[in-house]
């Protein structure tokens, strides 16, 4: 649901509320003073209600926090209380000369009874709250199946039997042997990247080592096809043999950064950084921009890369992109599952 046609069903409910309240109004009559102490009421309730769906429900609500929503409510119900009494017992009396409580009210008495006046709009703040995330995630999991079905069908329409290519790679590698020791290495190199895109992360995770093998191999097949003017510092620091990640998930940006930065600048070599420190893992890349002509492809990697933190890493990862027009870098954090003991 969008934001305007939220606006325009708030709009839309509180004038219908209004209207049954209120309508009465126009037929019976009523005094200004009892029509004041509504208004004022109704505008009172109204603040109380987005204390709570803009701030108090949104921010502690959903994420299991019961003491900050706790207090979130009790600072609504303060500011009910205060609101009113401001309004009805000081500003009506300077401005009409009268006010709501007689005089005499103690403090606890007036607070235990705005307590009974203010607590209903807290609650349907909740409900209006609740009801509509509950919309919110009807949406995003009928559109998740959706893409589930697309992405299924993509797949299946773009494998061209890619074990055959493997086996194939593998023919290849042996007839190439005896004619070019670097051509037999080129080819190895992509049938073990192949390889690994076959039986690794069957069910979505590899071990973080295999996954920097599978860079480090993607790395030197472009160093062998553009050495010896190639320049790429790669360092990794803290990984261990119980780490995992998902699969593929750190190669797009490798792959943006060779297609779209200089890779023969001694001065300003293609910089990749992956650090792990406790749970969390540090993957950076930079590299100076090329203004070359570039070929004309979507550029989809780091759309679906995107997608993918956000459905594997959903709050457990933060993507940084920067361009200053002559550097390109990308910084990710991802915090990675513990260790099994």
């Amino acid at each position: 649901m969008n934001r305007n046609r939220t606006i325009l069903i708030h709009i839309a409910c509180w004038l219908a509320i209004l209207t049954y309240r209120y309508g009465g109004y126009l037929i019976k009559g009523v005094s200004f003073s009892s029509a004041a102490f509504d208004i004022s009421m109704s505008f009172i309730q109204l603040v109380e209600f987005y204390i709570c769906y803009l701030w108090v429900y949104p921010q502690y609500l959903k994420r299991g926090k019961i003491a900050q929503l706790l207090g979130g409510v009790i600072v609504a119900m303060a500011s009910f209380i205060l609101l009113r009494y401001l309004i009805e017992e000081v500003l009506y009396l300077k401005l009409f000369g009268f006010h709501n409580y007689f005089e005499g009210t103690t403090i606890s008495y007036y607070i235990t009874d705005n307590i009974y006046f203010g607590i209903s709009y807290i609650v349907i703040a909740a409900a209006v709250y609740s009801m509509q995330q509950n919309f919110k995630n009807e949406q995003v999991n009928r559109k998740l199946k959706d893409e589930v079905v697309k992405a299924e069908l993509a797949f299946l329409k773009s494998q061209i039997n890619p074990h055959f290519l493997y086996n194939t790679l593998n023919y290849i590698y042996s007839l190439a042997i005896p004619v070019s020791d670097r051509l037999a290495n080129a080819v190895i190199r992509l049938s073990d990247l192949m390889r690994y895109t076959l039986t690794e992360g069957v069910d979505g995770n590899v071990k973080l080592n295999k996954e920097i093998d599978y860079l480090k191999n993607y790395i030197a097949l472009f160093k062998m096809r553009f050495e010896p003017n190639f320049y790429v510092d790669f360092k990794v620091d803290g990984i261990d043999e119980q780490q995992e990640i998902a699969a593929l998930v750190l190669i797009p940006f490798v792959e943006n950064a060779f297609k779209h930065g200089v890779i023969n600048d001694e001065k300003h070599p293609i910089r990749i950084s992956l650090k792990v420190q406790g749970q969390r893992l540090n993957f950076e890349v930079s590299n100076k921009i090329s203004h070359a002509q570039k070929d004309h492809s979507s550029g989809i990697g780091l759309i679906n890369i995107h997608r993918r933190l956000d459905l594997i890493y959903p709050g457990e990862h933060e993507l940084l992109i920067s361009n200053n027009g002559n550097t390109y870098k990308t910084s990710l954090m991802i915090h990675l599952p513990k260790k099994l003991k």
